[in-house]
């Protein structure tokens, strides 16, 4: 009988199973060698295939795919212009009727030169007001010649020789800016309404075209076709709008536009309307005969200074001179430079019914931030400075506050009418530029401190308010 205990006969499946590694030998330092050069020449290659596609595709993917620019966008900057010197006009705090009345008379007394001071100091004559002196007998013989001369139908066309040429060298920066608005009427049928307005390009970059326009020209726009004076038409976008102000910045891709077309387009340069005086010659462009590309010549007939607007004070230019606001009709000078735009907003006062045009210079601020797209920071406060005489007398140096707008960032938080702003933001405030240049430093919903005097019974009181900054 077997032996069931021997090994030799023990069951396969307990046997314990062998297993072999069969291990290759060492690679020589030859065979190394080649491999690495396999490898690299297999990167090499790939490389330069990738290279190659690269360049090809590239091309097509930047103008098929590419939506934004690839250059950075260089911010717009718009030179400023100092205000003449003039006298601070009389407070009273306790009658803001009355100041405003006082700084009506004295702002509607005269015409102040350039360069002029309104104020003048010591006994002695200055060599400046021998100067103004000399200016003014050289005025004086000019208009009593100007006055004895007869004039020829030749010296007219002279004249507005020109004057067209100016305006038809400017009418290369007049665009048609067309806003199209989908409403629905009655019937629920879609109904397309489209506008047409004026606007005037006042800067480029590499990437853009920025038109100067009313703002009703963008005003619940859903789409905006910006056409050029040689009929090239291109999108175009609101970059930024201003209430105060009446216009809006639209903003047109220069990628939309052929070469020949920019190369036609020109840009027009913002002038120094603080220079603008009595009797200055101009032109209208844009849309002064309610059409655009139409125009009009005329001249100066008064400038109004110190109008209070809200957070600063501006010039008015009335001109003789035919115009539509709602269109768009902008001011340029001999020199083709943009002084003002024509406005509606004192429509009411404007009893004579010649042109009111904004003057440029107190909006160059505003119109720099507009082109990069900034709002503008708003307070909402109607003011005046407080004169040396009032000072004198008591009352604290600052912005006397004529009134506040309802609603506005300083209403709703507590400054009142009367009351005298001394300091923003940490900073004192003496004059309406001191307020203007700390009110561009502000941010839209930025909370800013601003301490007032307010007149109790006795004596002025200080009080402090936090007011948050809003946008215009």
């Amino acid at each position: 009988m077997p032996d069931l205990n021997s090994p030799e006969k023990e069951p396969r499946e307990r046997r314990p199973f062998i297993r072999e590694k069969i291990a290759r030998p060492p690679m020589t330092r030859k065979q190394l060698a080649g491999r690495f050069l396999a490898w690299l020449f297999i990167a090499v290659l790939g490389g330069g295939a990738a290279g190659a596609a690269f360049a090809v595709v590239n091309p097509l993917a930047e103008r098929y795919l590419a939506t934004e620019p690839s250059e950075e966008s260089v911010p717009v900057t718009i030179p400023k212009d100092d205000p003449p010197e003039t006298s601070v006009v009389e407070t009273q705090p306790q009658e803001p009727t009355s100041s405003q009345e006082e700084s009506t008379e004295e702002t509607s007394s005269g015409e102040v030169s350039e360069g002029e001071s309104e104020t003048k100091t010591g006994s002695e004559p200055s060599e400046e007001s021998e100067s103004e002196s000399e200016t003014e007998a050289l005025e004086d013989v000019i208009q009593s010649v100007m006055e004895t001369y007869e004039y020829s139908a030749d010296d007219l066309d002279a004249l507005y020789g020109i004057l067209r040429s100016v305006a038809q060298e400017a009418d290369r920066g007049i665009v048609e800016v067309h806003s199209v608005k989908q409403e629905m009427d009655w019937f629920d049928n879609p109904v397309e309404t489209a506008g047409l307005f004026s606007g005037v390009v006042i800067a480029s970059t590499e990437q853009e075209l920025l038109i100067l326009t009313p703002d009703e020209a963008v005003e619940h726009a859903d789409s905006i076709k910006v056409t050029f004076g040689n009929g090239a038409q291109a999108d175009g976008s609101i970059k930024q709008t201003d209430t105060i102000s009446g216009m809006a910045i639209v903003s047109v891709p220069t990628s939309q536009m052929d070469e020949e077309a920019l190369l036609t387009v020109a840009v027009l340069k913002l002038g120094n309307s603080y220079s603008v005086k009595r009797g200055d010659l101009v032109a209208a462009l844009g849309a002064p005969a309610g059409v655009v590309h139409s125009s009009a010549y005329g001249s100066i007939s008064y400038v109004v200074k110190n109008v209070q607007i809200a957070d600063g004070i501006t010039r008015l230019l009335y001109a003789d001179i035919r115009s539509d606001a709602r269109a768009g009709t902008f001011l340029v000078n001999l020199s083709g430079e943009v002084i003002g735009w024509v406005t509606d907003a004192y429509e009411e006062e404007n009893k004579s019914g010649i042109a009111v045009a904004m003057a440029v210079s107190d909006y160059k601020s505003v119109l720099e931030k507009m082109s990069n797209g900034q709002p503008i920071p708003y307070l909402g406060i109607y003011g005046q400075e407080v004169s040396a005489a009032k000072v004198s007398e008591g009352v604290p140096p600052g912005i006397y506050v004529t009134e506040c707008v309802l609603e506005g960032p300083a209403y709703t938080a507590g400054i009142q009418s009367g009351d005298i702003i001394v300091s923003i933001g940490g900073r004192d405030i003496s004059t309406m530029k001191d307020y203007q240049n700390q009110l561009e430093t502000l941010t839209k919903d930025a909370a800013v401190t601003i301490v007032v005097q307010r007149r109790g019974i006795d004596e002025y009181k200080e009080l402090e308010y936090q007011v948050t900054a809003g946008a215009r």
